[in-house]
C-alpha cells in the first residue's frame, strides 16, 4: 500500500540533488565561493532527505503493517521538513550569487524551499491521523498523501530551475556538497533516525 508513496518521493524533485554542470569555464571566484558556502550547509540535509526516502522504500519492500507504516512515514516527511527549512536557510545565509538578478533569484529559491519544508510538514500531520486500525481506510488514506506528495515533488520548481542556472548551476554543480547522495545507514536505522530530534544536529540550524 506504500508502493505509491515510495515511488513519489523517488521520483520527487529535489532539484539541488539533480544539478548538471555547464560548459562556461570562467567562472568568477566570487560564484565559486557563494557555490561553496550554500553547498557546505547543503550536503547533510541532502543526505538527510536520501536517508528520509530510503526508510520509505525499504518499509514498502517489506510490506510493513499500517502502524510501522505510519510511524515511518511520518519520520520521513519530519526530516524531510526539517531538511527543506535547513535548505532555504543555506541559501538565505548565503546572500544573493554575484550574478545578475541573483538577488531576486535567491529570494524566490528561499521562499519555494522554506514552501516546500511546510507542504512536508503539512504531509506528516495527514499521516499521523490516519486510522491504523482500518486496513482500507488507512490504505486511501495513503493513496491521497502519495497523490499530494507528488504534486509537491512535480510543481513550483521554476525558483529553484532559475539559481541552478547559468555560472551558479555551473559553480554548484562542482561542489561535492551540492550533488546527489546515497543513504550512509541502513534504511532502517535512517528511519528511525529521521525521527530523533537529535538527527538535526547539522552546521546550519532541515534540520
Amino acid at each position: 500500500m506504500n508502493k505509491k508513496l515510495a515511488a513519489a518521493l523517488s521520483g520527487g524533485a529535489v532539484l539541488v540533488l539533480t544539478l548538471s554542470g555547464c560548459s562556461s569555464d570562467d567562472k568568477s571566484n566570487k560564484v565559486n565561493d557563494w557555490a561553496k558556502t550554500v553547498c557546505d550547509q547543503v550536503k547533510p540535509q541532502l543526505q538527510k532527505i536520501a536517508n528520509a526516502n530510503a526508510a520509505i522504500q525499504q518499509q514498502t519492500a517489506d510490506n510493513s503493517k499500517p502502524a510501522d507504516v505510519q510511524r515511518t512515514d511520518s519520520a520521513a516527511f519530519q526530516q524531510i521538513s526539517q531538511a527543506y527549512k535547513a535548505l532555504g536557510a543555506a541559501v538565505d545565509s548565503a546572500g544573493a550569487p554575484p550574478v545578475d538578478g541573483g538577488e531576486t533569484t535567491q529570494k524566490e529559491a528561499v521562499k519555494e524551499l522554506n514552501a516546500s519544508s511546510v507542504a512536508y510538514a503539512n504531509l506528516q500531520k495527514k499521516v499521523d491521523a490516519l486510522d491504523t486500525k482500518d486496513q482500507a481506510k488507512f490504505a486511501d488514506g495513503l493513496k491521497g498523501i502519495a497523490d499530494e506528495l507528488n504534486k509537491i515533488s512535480t510543481s513550483g520548481d521554476e525558483a529553484l530551475k532559475r539559481l541552478q542556472s547559468g555560472e551558479v548551476g555551473a559553480a554548484m554543480a562542482k561542489q561535492t556538497g551540492c550533488q546527489k547522495p546515497t543513504a550512509s545507514v541502513p534504511p532502517n536505522a535512517g528511519s528511525q533516525e529521521s525521527g530523533s530530534p537529535s538527527s538535526s544536529a547539522s552546521p546550519d540550524k532541515k534540520s
